[in-house]
């Protein structure tokens, strides 16, 4: 008997997430490690968490990710827009509470390029009299 899969892919600053939930005890697995291993600091697990816990559904689902580019702050928030959004198919209902919360937007925040003339995006060397 096959399982019933639902995906979800989320983004944030460079990284992508791909998410599937499937029905279970609520292990979460990133990139074939244990999200506690994976993350190390609780703040990121307690983001990851965020939709499951929102929408009640904590325990009922395992979720799977494959996350890939960035740090790790971001890699949180892709993978909190990619369960959001699996969860959206799960059940419809959900999506007024999601948005509300703002999961559902994908933070359009990207790193800004540097410019030429400056150290940075807008870092300019110290101004010298002489």
């Amino acid at each position: 008997m096959a399982l019933v899969t639902y995906y979800g892919t989320g983004r944030r600053k460079s990284s992508v997430a791909r998410v599937r939930l499937v029905p279970g005890e609520g292990n979460i697995k990133i990139n074939g490690r244990d999200m506690s291993e994976y993350f190390g600091l609780g703040t990121l697990e307690l983001i990851v968490k965020q939709p499951l816990v929102l929408t009640e559904t904590e325990g009922k689902y395992d979720v799977i990710a494959r996350v890939a580019g960035g740090g790790t702050s971001g890699q949180a928030g892709a993978i909190r827009h990619g369960i959001s959004r699996a969860l959206l198919l799960v059940d419809g209902e959900l999506r007024k509470s999601l948005k509300k919360a703002g999961f559902l937007t994908r933070d359009p925040r990207e790193k800004e390029r540097r410019k030429y003339g400056l150290k940075k995006a807008r870092k300019a060397s110290q101004f010298s009299k002489r």
